[in-house]
C-alpha cells in the first residue's frame, strides 16, 4: 500500500502538511474535527497537493521536508505540481 504526503487548506487560509495511507478517508478524519489538533479549529479543510511514495520511510522523509518550506515555498510546490 502507499504512502502518500500531502497539504490541505484549511479555511483560515493556512496550510497543513501531513502523510496518510488514505489521502480521501485523511481529509474526512480532519472535516470530521478528529484528524491534527490544528485543523480541529480550522475546517473544513482541502486536498490541494499530493506526492505519493512507496514506503512510509521516503513518506515521512518528505513531509520533513515539506514542513521545513516557507509558506511561499509551499505555495509554489502546490502551483507547479
Amino acid at each position: 500500500m502507499p504512502d502518500y504526503v500531502y497539504i490541505a487548506e484549511c479555511a483560515d487560509g493556512t496550510l497543513y502538511t501531513g502523510w496518510t495511507t488514505d489521502p480521501e478517508k485523511r481529509i474526512r478524519t480532519h472535516n470530521a474535527g478528529k484528524g491534527a489538533k490544528y485543523t480541529r479549529s480550522r475546517r473544513p479543510v482541502k486536498l490541494v497537493y499530493l506526492e505519493k511514495f512507496e514506503n512510509k520511510s521516503d513518506a515521512l522523509r518528505r513531509e520533513y521536508e515539506i514542513k521545513r518550506l516557507s509558506r511561499v515555498q509551499k505555495l509554489l510546490l502546490i502551483n507547479h505540481e
